[in-house]
């Protein structure tokens, strides 16, 4: 909980070749956790995505290196090895925040050109509080089937149960007081890219196609691998929108673009030519043409701000418009 110690990095989040369970955890033999994959079993069969399933995979990964690191078994598990966790995570260092360039500004800080604070060495608390729930629905589950421990080592807060239920939608939301554990969220507070570095971002594009795909990014609001996915048949040109799976719903739904977007676009495809109806439109530009991949899509950005000493990411790009 001091942080002088690491949770061993044993076990592994793996694809699957089974339709009914697309991830599946492993322990440090490479055995199938058998109560995670329950679990995630039933929560693919209330139709969440295959995402979701291995976000859940990683977090319950990540609880089962605790009790293996403590040796105490998932059934006899309780609110000291919540606690445990939690404190682990407020001290340990996030292997995804690791800083590999020399001379930048430390993890925390704020962007002195953006106004936009980096992010931390640490976990995140809306990751921590994420982890906690998925730890609590994974013991929820079991205790209906009457597995596991008889009291959930998560605790909940009644109080907030009491105010979120049977609440109207006009109606303020009422206060609670968080669960023990719970960290406190902050307020996100509304984003803009003012006038002048909205354009010198668009200038750092290079090519037809990364300028098209800022525009359709910032105009439409689409998630990157929404708009990755459109094809040639889902741009509706006359009603200037297009066609994107939505990973909520799933389902195939419109989202509008400005005219600006859709000039670009058509200018890539002039130079890039035209694919089959059902081939991705973003494609790469080197050797072999192929799918543009979310990491490539997100590099591309990255280089572009990395040149404007900026902090912008890919998911901004959904939130924030031009100021």
């Amino acid at each position: 909980m001091d942080g002088r110690a690491d949770l061993p990095r044993i076990g592994a989040v793996l694809p699957n070749p089974v339709l009914s369970l697309p991830f599946v955890v492993v322990d440090a033999a490479g055995r199938e956790v058998e109560p995670v994959s329950r679990y995630l079993h039933d929560l693919l069969l209330g139709d969440v995505s295959p995402l979701t399933c291995r976000s859940y995979g990683h977090d319950l990964l990540r609880w089962f290196r605790l009790l293996w690191a403590v040796d105490v078994g998932w059934e006899q598990a309780t609110e000291t090895e919540a606690s445990a966790l939690v404190g682990w995570l407020r001290a340990a260092k996030n292997p995804q925040r690791r800083r590999r360039r020399e001379g930048g500004l430390p993890p925390g800080s704020v962007n002195p050109k953006t106004g936009k604070p980096l992010l931390g060495s640490g976990y995140a608390p809306r990751t921590i509080a994420h982890n906690l729930s998925v730890v609590h629905g994974f013991y929820a589950f079991h205790l209906h089937f009457g597995r596991g421990p008889v009291v959930n080592p998560v605790p909940e807060s009644k109080a907030r149960r009491r105010a979120l239920a049977h609440r109207s939608a006009i109606e303020p939301p009422r206060p609670h007081r968080r669960a023990r554990l719970r960290p406190k969220i902050p307020v996100r507070q509304p984003r803009a890219i003012p006038d002048a570095q909205w354009d010198e971002l668009f200038a750092e594009m290079r090519c037809d196609r990364d300028r098209a795909l800022l525009a359709c990014y910032v105009s439409s609001g689409a998630r990157a691998s929404e708009l990755l996915g459109v094809c040639l048949g889902d741009v509706d040109w006359q009603k200037g929108q297009i066609w994107v799976i939505s990973k909520g719903s799933r389902a195939r739904e419109p989202v509008p673009v400005s005219p600006e977007a859709l000039a670009y676009l058509a200018a890539y495809l002039d130079s890039a030519g035209l694919p089959a109806a059902n081939v991705a439109i973003w494609r790469t530009r080197r050797g072999q043409s192929r799918p543009l991949t979310y990491w490539a899509a997100r590099r591309i950005l990255q280089r572009a701000v990395e040149a404007l000493c900026a902090n912008w990411t890919l998911h901004d790009l959904r939130h924030i418009v031009p100021a």
